[in-house]
């Protein structure tokens, strides 16, 4: 009789440990990433990399909830893949990295597209047009065009386009020193008390805290250089890109992207 439990007992371990491999195959095979190689197709969550002091496109409100146009627009796009959005702050000096490695899908939070990064990475269409200008504190009359800017201490957000963009410019020769700083909430704050003189910033952005600080800031006439936003997407996750542009465009179509620029800007400025 004992040799007789005994050995039930053994048929029954045994096969509760084949079960249990099999579970948990079956629990792997699930868990896959929308970046390629060796992850499966079925993800639901796009994790998509942002800078969450880049206000109006995606920063923390009050409640240190993560809003902004970008934000929303993402939310929205990965709805209509009929997945789920989860916005993971990055240090945007590694924007590049981050993706390359595949801890992020997408790059999106007002990421400019230029020739450099499209060596590094896969870009959708232009949603929204841009430019790079100079700020500076609305009482300096010392500072009225890029001229101006001779002697000058400059800041910007470290590995931005904005520094692409002053390079770009005669005026960069005559600039005393550039100071980059890791965000431009931080660069504002220096012009704010006099450690910098002017700061080269994205124009969405500058007006978003021209509306929230009035009288603080001006911008200069003259502006650096045009410029357009883009996705970032990993490269050669070629289907990828392809379902997120086939998203992005149907929100134009059925009237998403235009609610949504509404509600940040006051009118529609998402590009067709």
């Amino acid at each position: 009789m004992k040799r007789f439990t005994l050995g039930l007992l053994m048929m029954l371990s045994i096969f509760a440990l084949v079960v249990g491999c099999s579970n948990s195959k079956s629990e792997e095979g699930n868990s896959g990433t929308a970046s390629g190689g060796t992850e499966t197709d079925d993800k639901e969550t796009l994790i998509i990399g942002i800078d969450d002091k880049f206000a109006p496109m995606g920063f923390r409100d009050e409640k240190n909830e993560i809003v902004g146009f970008d934000i929303d627009y993402a939310r929205a796009a990965a709805e209509h893949m009929g997945m789920e959005a989860k916005f993971q702050p990055i240090d945007w000096k590694t924007k590049e990295t981050e993706l390359a490695s595949g801890r992020i899908d997408l790059i999106w939070n007002g990421y400019t597209i230029t020739d450099d990064r499209k060596e590094k990475v896969l870009f959708t269409k232009p949603y929204l047009r841009n430019a790079q200008v100079v700020a500076t504190l609305a009482d300096n009359e010392e500072i009225t065009k890029l001229a101006d800017l001779d002697g000058k201490i400059v800041g910007l957000q470290a590995l931005s386009s904005a520094l692409d963009a002053l390079n770009a410019d005669p005026v960069h020769e005559n600039v005393k020193n550039v100071t980059e700083f890791a965000d431009n909430v931080l660069a504002l704050t220096d012009l704010k008390t006099g450690r910098v003189d002017a700061v080269v910033i994205d124009e969405v952005v500058i007006d978003y805290y021209m509306s929230k600080e009035e009288g603080t800031f001006k911008v200069l006439e003259e502006s650096l250089a045009p410029e357009e936003y883009g996705v970032g997407v990993k490269k050669e996750n070629e289907a990828l890109l392809e379902k997120l542009q086939a998203a992005l465009d149907e929100m134009n179509e059925d009237g998403t992207a235009e609610e949504i620029s509404n509600k940040w800007f006051g009118e529609n400025k998402v590009l067709k």
